[in-house]
């Protein structure tokens, strides 16, 4: 395959220098490699021809037989069209276009057999079939079987490039290049049962039944994913074996009088099992590298300032970096107040901070005065050095980029003890996939006392009843958020809606005062509307979801999320954590307007059913798929997956996780001669992106 991969399409037999330019800025097709390995994203069975009397209004796509009878145009311009009557014997249907009118009229005669493919609509009482599949009929090219059908855009269809002419061009590949070689060890291929590769390249373009289709898939699927945890296992390992971390021995004083004088209150059992797991990997002589999950509320910042307080006890300085500097100072504030306690110097620095102020800072960190730097992308900056940094700490890591997390890996020769936390559960499928050479830690435990967040789906005719209840929780002194879409595509229309909300609250809770967030304001005039409600100098917060992430305000009792139906779960989740946080019972309003399809009614009745964020998250992924979640993207680990479904796939994931662990079990440097065709799989698809391996 890596043959092929350096022959350009230009090459193959029916494609040509134009057609080649096309395929290579429409469909992202170079070389033979990326057409084979373009498949279809779904099938449609050709095996039947229906009569035009056997159509029902729910069908999907339908084959019929026939002749045109008439082809008329109407309209001008932009609202041009083209209609045919299709006659089968037994009724008539009317056939539309929108484009390639000219090329449709000299490619199609009246009284000549074709068979049409498409999705029949109801219009007016009458069905007709816009944009179909057409095929001139003769006994030896009769469509039958399944046939797939690949994604294209406008720009090729109306070039007359469609699924068909792909399929064509794919077996003109087939039949020029014949042998195609294994990608995969013989090992795996038979100790997995997999169909061979030319087989499931054949059968996923052309499959011969829907069994042998099956099982194309799943080759393929599994290749895909074999690559990619080969390539995080490799790097982890690498790393694992090569790169050693600063030893933290032992336990000492800054801790112990921590967690015996000073700690708020009891650990909960799944904040213990973390320590223990930080404690070992600090201990190991290794560098860690973990990812620590859990729910909003569940008590990350004390497992980091702990985390902290062990980097202390053995010498070592800490910098923890979060994603706003409303997040960082209120890091800040709570972590310096209980480090002051045992005599640990804690600062921030964010792009706010005095020059006179900086300066302190920074002489504070080169002296080793300072224990704990909290900050936001300032503790990034090359002016910013530390006299022994041992462990950094990054909060809601998804929000910066990996270049700016390798700044801080650079802080040092040695590699610090890396913590990174984030509040979004993330489904086990994606998590081995995105961040699947990291070790993994999960809270999943709430502190005792916290009051099951009670959340209702609403509807605008009950906005009386809302606002009755939001009337009540102000009267008992409770403070309220209301969030308000701002998607970029409706950018205007957003805006209209947060401006007339904004003016809505103030106009019906006249008693109360009113702060209004949204991204497009400066950081300052933000913070300072944020803090004003932090300090119940406001009681309402009107916002867009820049308040998602870092506002902490243990007061306030109600979310109301207007249309709710705009966000996926996960964003809804994680609006939802900005209550719940005091001892207070707390209540989450979803309004929706009542013209929902069945699939956003489900997805907001989940909100209803459970607090718990990995359910929610694994049913977002199911509902929307993986996409790009989490920066899959941005990690430089994973690739564009072209088959495998991480929301559907899990099984086998695991499978194809197990197969790689157990080659670099056994040839962690795949110098095995059987292995020569891994390493040229992963110069393949991996030697274009950065090796971030090095950090989390």
């Amino acid at each position: 395959m890596s043959k092929l991969s350096g022959i350009d399409i230009k090459f193959l037999t029916g494609v040509g220098p134009k057609r080649a330019e096309l395929l290579n800025k429409q469909l992202g097709i170079y070389t033979y490699e990326d057409l084979l390995r373009y498949y279809p994203f779904r099938y449609v069975d050709r095996s039947r021809i229906y009569r035009i009397t056997e159509l029902q209004p729910d069908m999907p796509y339908v084959q019929l037989k026939g002749r045109f009878v008439t082809f008329n145009t109407q309209g001008e311009g932009a609202k041009r069209r083209l209609t045919a009557l299709f006659s089968d014997g037994t009724a008539t249907i009317d056939v539309v276009w929108f484009n390639r009118i000219k090329h449709i009229q000299e490619s199609y005669r009246t009284g000549e057999e074709y068979v049409i493919f498409g999705k029949p609509s109801l219009f007016n009482g009458y069905y007709n079939i816009v944009h179909p599949e057409v095929e001139r009929f003769s006994p030896d090219n009769e469509p039958h079987g399944l046939r797939g059908v690949y994604n294209l855009t406008e720009t090729l269809r109306n070039k007359s490039i469609t699924s068909r002419t792909i399929q064509q061009l794919v077996q003109n590949l087939l039949d020029k290049v014949g042998y195609i070689p294994e990608t995969l060890p013989a090992s795996v291929v038979e100790g997995y049962r997999l169909m061979p590769l030319r087989e499931a390249l054949v059968n996923i373009h052309f499959p011969q039944s829907l069994d042998l289709l099956q099982k194309a898939k799943e080759r393929l699927k599994f290749e895909e994913l074999f690559l990619v945890q080969l390539n995080i296992l490799r790097y982890a390992k690498g790393r694992n074996s090569k790169i050693r971390g600063f030893h933290f021995s032992r336990i000492g004083d800054y801790f112990n009088n921590f967690y015996h004088n000073v700690l708020p209150f009891p650990l909960t059992d799944a904040q213990k099992r973390v320590l223990r797991e930080i404690r070992a990997d600090m201990g190991s002589g290794r560098q860690m590298n973990r990812l620590l999950q859990g729910d909003v509320g569940s008590g990350k910042t004390i497992v980091a300032m702990m985390s902290a307080l062990m980097a202390a006890d053995n010498g070592y300085q800490t910098c923890i970096m979060a994603p706003t500097e409303i997040l960082a100072t209120q890091h800040y504030e709570s972590l310096s107040r209980m480090g002051a306690q045992v005599g640990l110097r804690v600062e921030l620095l964010t792009g706010s901070t005095r020059k006179s102020r900086r300066d302190e800072i920074h002489a504070g960190l080169l002296d080793g005065s300072v224990h704990i730097l909290i900050g936001t992308h300032a503790v990034i900056e090359d002016t910013v050095e530390f006299a022994r940094l041992g462990l950094v700490v990054i909060d809601e890591q998804h929000r910066f980029g990996v270049a700016q997390r390798a700044k801080l890996w650079n802080k040092n020769t040695t590699a610090p003890h890396v913590l990174v936390m984030t509040a979004t559960p993330i489904p086990r499928t994606l998590a081995m996939t995105v961040y699947g050479d990291l070790d993994v830690s999960v809270i999943d435990q709430l502190p005792p006392g916290r009051k099951p967040i009670l959340t209702i789906l609403k509807y605008e005719n009950n906005r009386a009843s809302v606002n009755k209840l939001i009337y009540e929780q102000l009267l008992l002194g409770r403070q309220v958020y209301i969030v308000y879409p701002l998607i970029q595509e409706n950018e205007k229309l957003d805006w209209k809606n947060l401006e007339e909300g904004y003016q809505y609250v103030c106009d019906t809770f006249r008693d109360f005062r009113v702060s209004f967030v949204h991204g497009k304001m400066k950081p300052a005039d933000k913070d300072y509307q944020m803090q004003l409600f932090a300090a119940n100098e406001t009681q309402i917060l009107v916002a867009t979801t820049v308040i998602e992430v870092g506002v902490n305000v243990p007061n306030a009792s109600v979310m109301v999320i207007e249309n709710a139906e705009r966000f996926g779960l996960s964003q809804l989740h994680q609006l939802r954590g900005r209550v719940g946080r005091g001892a207070d019972q707390s209540f989450c309003i979803l309004m929706s307007k009542p013209q929902i399809t069945k699939e956003t009614r489900r997805r907001l009745e989940i909100m209803t059913e459970t607090t718990d964020g990995f359910r929610i998250a694994e049913a977002d992924m199911q509902l929307r798929g993986p996409g790009d979640i989490e920066g899959t993207m941005q990690s430089g680990i994973a690739f564009n997956l072209k088959i495998a479904n991480l929301a559907s796939d899990g099984q086998i994931l695991n499978l194809a996780r197990n197969a790689a662990t157990a080659i670099l079990d056994r040839d962690p440097d795949l110098t095995a001669p059987e292995h020569r065709v891994l390493i040229e799989q992963l110069h393949l698809h991996f030697d274009k992106t950065v090796n971030w391996s090095r950090i989390s």
